[in-house]
């Protein structure tokens, strides 16, 4: 499956660079897209059935690492490309365009991507189920580290031998008519995006200059909140095995919930209409110290250890199906939040949404304390995991 969403992002940069018309680059984008999705599932499964307990926090937050990472390296790029070429819509090399170039780009990480998964072996879950037990247990012996291959492999044997190939059959259950772990990380993803993170990414130089902030100083801004990002993934990795998932959910659902406030208390003094909007002293720097709180508190929280946490929540009998169902709400969240945003600013103001993305960064820490197991320091097959869950 890597392959394949190698594949698909090769076709999707080579497609979107010699677009001819909008409804092409469209199309093209829209591979690209069905190419993250699978990657999007793909990690964070992978990960989890790899990784030993003791690791496997620090190890899934590094695909929010290489997210945060992979964007920041994006912006530079395109920005060095148009500068180099005195715009995004001149010309660079070979008659295209550096919007072009911006596009095709896109196949250097993606062959990176497709090469190295060629090189990583299969999960020790997936060999067993293909009954392939002396790769399986050379894969747990190198790999995983575990202390006693055969005794480890005897516990991934049981948890998966009587279960059938997963199905959405595998996600009903009493709970709305879904089981309620699968509400569980629907929750998960849901709330990462409600926040209103990458309204703020998306959006953060126009959002900066609206409110009275030079084009420079938009995009100095805009900078420093990505570089932000990804240092605080750091500490994510750093604490998530230490201090435990639900822990770090919680504090970080407090923080954001502090930083938002303050930002939308000062957008709420912004005075002026249109292109004409600016915030009074103090309240800009208090705008841009909540706004950096927010992602500070974001990047070393929720934005790793939600995938952390999809990684793992889920039994062996439905992980695949159910992974893909919370990544695909995550997504779906993703694209509402950033198409309501411009049009929720320009009809209520940026104070009252920045007040709705608080409202759900308070209702997260709700939903984590009450309803989140931890299962930090747990295998995945671990049966007092699945007791905690019924409970």
């Amino acid at each position: 499956m890597m392959v394949l969403a190698a594949c698909l992002f090769v076709i999707s940069s080579i497609g979107s660079g010699f677009a001819f018309a909008v409804w092409d680059l469209m199309a093209w984008r829209v591979i690209g897209g069905l190419a993250i999705g699978i990657a999007s599932v793909i990690a964070p499964a992978y990960i989890g059935e790899i990784a030993p307990a003791r690791l496997r926090g620090a190890l899934s937050s590094l695909q929010q690492l290489a997210i945060t990472l992979g964007i920041f390296l994006a912006l530079l790029s395109d920005a060095g490309l148009a500068r180099f070429a005195g715009g995004a819509s001149n010309e660079l090399w070979w008659g295209l365009d550096a919007w072009r170039w911006m596009l095709l780009l896109g196949v250097v990480p993606a062959i990176v991507y497709g090469v190295l998964s060629l090189r990583i072996p299969e999960s020790p879950q997936f060999l067993i189920r293909r009954g392939r037990k002396e790769d399986a247990l050379a894969v747990i012996a190198n790999v995983t580290g575990a202390a006693d291959p055969e005794q480890r492999y005897a516990e991934i044997s049981s948890s998966i031998e009587d279960q059938r190939r997963s199905s959405y059959r595998d996600l009903r259950g009493p709970a709305f008519g879904l089981h309620p772990i699968l509400w569980i990380g629907i929750g998960m993803a849901a709330f990462q995006q409600l926040v209103g993170i990458n309204a703020i990414f998306y959006y953060s130089t126009t959002l900066w200059q609206s409110v009275g902030f030079s084009q420079e100083d938009s995009f100095t801004t805009s900078v420093i909140t990505a570089t932000i990002n990804v240092l605080l993934t750091l500490v994510a990795i750093f604490f998530v095995d230490r201090v435990g998932r639900k822990k770090l959910l919680l504090a970080g659902s407090a923080g954001m919930f502090l930083g938002l406030v303050a930002a939308a208390t000062a957008f709420a003094q912004a005075s002026g209409t249109g292109d004409n909007i600016s915030l009074p002293e103090p309240w800009g720097a208090v705008a841009l110290v909540g706004a950096n709180l927010f992602v500070i508190c974001f990047a070393a929280t929720w934005g790793p250890v939600m995938w952390v946490v999809l990684g793992e929540v889920f039994p062996n009998k439905m992980r695949g199906v159910a992974l893909g169902v919370a990544t695909a709400f995550n997504w779906i969240f993703n694209f509402l939040v950033t198409l309501l945003f411009p049009i929720l600013s320009a009809a209520v103001g940026l104070g009252f949404v920045y007040a709705g993305f608080a409202f759900f960064a308070a209702l997260s820490f709700w939903f984590v304390k009450a309803l989140l197991p931890e299962f930090s320091g747990m295998e995945l097959e671990d049966k007092s995991k699945l007791e905690r869950r019924q409970a």
